[in-house]
């Protein structure tokens, strides 16, 4: 679920595990508080915080009650039943986590490194045909890039946040981000620019990322 970018949905329906998604969210849920309660936390990378970050937000997106009691059991404060009721009818968006959301973003642009490395272009229309972005545009931009490295580096390198660059643009209510390719020169000049929608991603409790363009910094 994290290496792809799925959303719970997305997973169960993949897995078809919609008969016991119950199950398998309060199992994630619990994995989640299993991180955070034993875990120290100088023990903890960034890797790990970013992957602790998503795994609470996504089940809180999903169903935040499996989340509030157990966080206000850890931090007791005196509140009406009232009050709890309408804290757990209230899910924040999914942009209010920053961390989070970030890495959303990052799975979501890295799931398309990943489908191009394969030339899996089918799939990547499938992601971003809405965008104008289908099989058949991937596969036009991804030849250029064929046509120059033999290789499309997927590892931890790869993966990592610096080859993801992301501008905040909040009055346009959007951020702006770049993908670099991991090439085997280390040339890091091919990769993926898009938008993504911050009201789009609340609304939908996913990044919403649109591709704007694929190629080379350098041929513009």
């Amino acid at each position: 679920m994290f290496e792809r970018a799925m959303t719970f949905t997305e997973f169960t329906s993949h897995y078809e595990l919609a008969r016991t998604e119950g199950i398998v969210l309060r199992y994630l849920a619990s994995a989640y508080k299993a991180f955070e309660h034993t875990i120290p936390d100088d023990l903890k990378s960034e890797d790990l915080e970013d992957l602790i970050a998503w795994l609470g937000e996504m089940v809180r997106q999903v169903d935040s009650s499996l989340l509030d009691e157990w966080e206000q059991l850890a931090n007791p404060e005196i509140e009406t039943a009232e009050q709890a009721q309408e804290k757990a009818d209230q899910v924040k968006p999914v942009t209010a986590n920053g961390r989070a959301f970030r890495v959303l973003v990052r799975n979501a642009m890295f799931r398309r490194v990943e489908l191009a490395a394969l030339d899996k272009t089918y799939e990547l229309g499938e992601l971003d045909a809405e965008s104008g972005w289908d099989a058949d545009a991937w596969g036009e931009a991804m030849d250029g890039y064929w046509d120059e490295y033999e290789e499309l580096g997927t590892g931890p390198d790869a993966r990592g946040p610096k080859l993801l660059g992301i501008e905040e643009d909040p009055e346009h209510g959007l951020w702006r981000v770049r993908q670099s390719f991991a090439d085997p020169n280390g040339d890091h000049d091919w990769g993926i620019s898009a938008e993504v929608d911050l009201a789009a991603s609340d609304e939908e409790g996913r990044a919403v990322v649109r591709v704007t363009s694929v190629g080379a910094l350098s041929a513009r």
